[in-house]
């Protein structure tokens, strides 16, 4: 299997149409596929706008569209295949799934009003993130000199109920479709004729058809709207898979970090959710994985405490020269070496939480073309060690939104790809640099073999030593 793959795109050549775009990502080229439907006069319900896929990065996409002030005067749909979820009180126990929000993800939540909804429901920040190697001492250690929080850690259901209330208030404006599965789609002919359609045409499962100047897919890594406008996916399944879980530490502590550990078989992160609780993700081999979801409660919380604490995978020789080398570097940088912070031991874990999922690497090579833009999993999936994937999405949609702000302003087409093109020349410029640097990284950690283990304790006793180098990485992954 390659390590690389790079494509050098050419727009107006065939399929590749991306001039100067050179995409170095793992593994092979996923599947081609183009759906269409027989195009049809019979649809009168045209919309400006309209987001297939309702979880949080296509909700978040309709919300901001539809709080936009310059986008007011446009009909938006949302189209989610789900039925409509009702808004219970706040449960005292914790969800398994949950997302690490940026500063910049959360100042996004904000211009639209979810983020005071999901404070006033549950939250967890924390200030400090400790990343260590299991095979040797070497750690790196983030925080701000001002104490200000480096994320935010909260449940995937807040954040859904937090969004969905907002598009309750532009209900006027944006229209919300539940139960309606898309299975086809038409494209606007090069050369319109007085039979056809300039807009997109979206056939749905119940036979309802609607049209859209712009239609934005958000339906995810599996998207069917990527693969029916024949977007080419570079897609890898990573040999693991992610468990994930509710864990009670055994006392309660002022839990304001975030831990991550680098095991040979995969990082494991432990993040707070309150004084006593933390969530677990887990990246483990398969087989791992399906072991650790089956084991009884017991042996599972050992397994975590000593994944953890154990120090099975040093070696004498790594060991010692770790040491001589942090104490030169101490010696040469006395200001930038941090003390270790043992993590908190966990006493248990919430019954029926623990879940599995396959994790893989995906990137499209065109986030857009006439009439369509994709956001989120839809143009790229990443492992979730640097917990970027929702931010990265919610990157994409503020970006996007305001490149259809400005051409509303204008009184342009909202489909055109003049605009379109400069949000994709935006986005992959960012996302690429993350899905590279997540894919090293786990390639980096994936392996016990002692010249990779020196390299990489060198490499994260250096960065640990140099504050501008850290203060630079926090920067860019608090966007």
């Amino acid at each position: 299997m390659a390590a690389v793959v790079g494509l050098l795109l050419d727009r107006g050549a065939g399929l590749y149409r991306r001039k100067g775009l050179l995409l170095l990502l793992a593994g092979p080229v996923g599947s081609l596929s183009r759906q269409g439907s027989v195009r049809s006069n019979s649809s009168n319900a045209v919309y400006d706008v309209v987001v297939s896929g309702g979880g949080m990065v296509g909700a978040a996409m309709a919300a901001a569209l539809g709080h936009d002030v310059h986008l007011s005067d446009k009909k938006i749909l949302l189209l989610e295949a789900r039925p409509k979820k009702k808004i219970k009180d706040l449960s005292m126990e914790y969800s398994n799934r949950v997302s690490a929000i940026t500063p910049g993800s959360a100042t996004f939540l904000s211009s639209f009003g979810a983020w005071e909804h999901i404070c006033n429901m549950r939250i967890k920040p924390f200030r400090r993130m400790q990343v260590w190697d299991a095979c040797s001492e070497a750690l790196i250690t983030f925080e701000n000199d001002n104490l200000e929080d480096m994320g935010y850690i909260v449940e995937n259901d807040i954040i859904m109920s937090a969004l969905y209330k907002q598009l309750d208030t532009v209900s006027d404006r944006v229209e919300v479709l539940y139960r309606s599965r898309a299975i086809g789609y038409t494209w606007p002919l090069p050369h319109q004729s007085s039979d056809s359609s300039p807009w997109v045409q979206i056939d749905l499962a119940d036979g309802r058809r609607f049209q859209t100047k712009l239609l934005i897919g958000a339906d995810g890594q599996n998207s069917l709207i990527r693969k029916a406008a024949g977007i080419q996916n570079i897609n890898y399944q990573y040999d693991q898979s992610a468990v994930v879980a509710t864990l009670h530490l055994s006392e309660a502590t002022d839990n304001n970090v975030a831990w991550q550990r680098f095991l040979p078989s995969g990082p494991i992160a432990l993040l707070p959710l309150s004084d006593t609780a933390s969530s677990l993700v887990w990246s483990t081999s398969h087989e791992h994985a399906v072991q650790l979801q089956s084991m009884d409660e017991e042996n599972f919380v050992d397994s975590v405490n000593s994944a953890f604490w154990s120090n099975a995978n040093h070696s004498d020789f790594i060991d010692t020269a770790a040491s001589m080398f942090r104490s030169a570097v101490s010696l040469m940088m006395p200001s930038g070496t941090a003390a270790r912070q043992l993590p908190p031991s966990v006493a248990k874990v919430d019954p029926k939480s623990r879940a599995v999922f396959p994790l893989g690497l995906g990137h499209a090579t065109e986030y857009v073309q006439d009439r369509v833009a994709l956001i989120g999993d839809a143009a790229h999936r990443v492992h979730p060690l640097a917990g970027q994937g929702v931010n990265m999405g919610f990157g994409d949609i503020s970006c996007l939104t305001n490149y259809l702000s400005a051409a509303a302003f204008k009184g342009k087409d909202l489909g055109s790809l003049s605009h379109l093109l400069q949000y994709e020349r935006e986005r992959q410029r960012h996302n690429l640099s993350l899905v590279a640097a997540t894919d090293l990284l786990s390639r980096l950690y994936s392996t016990n073999m002692a010249p990779f283990v020196l390299l990489r304790t060198w490499g994260l006793q250096i960065t640990n030593a140099v504050p501008p180098v850290k203060e630079q990485i926090m920067a860019f992954a608090s966007k």
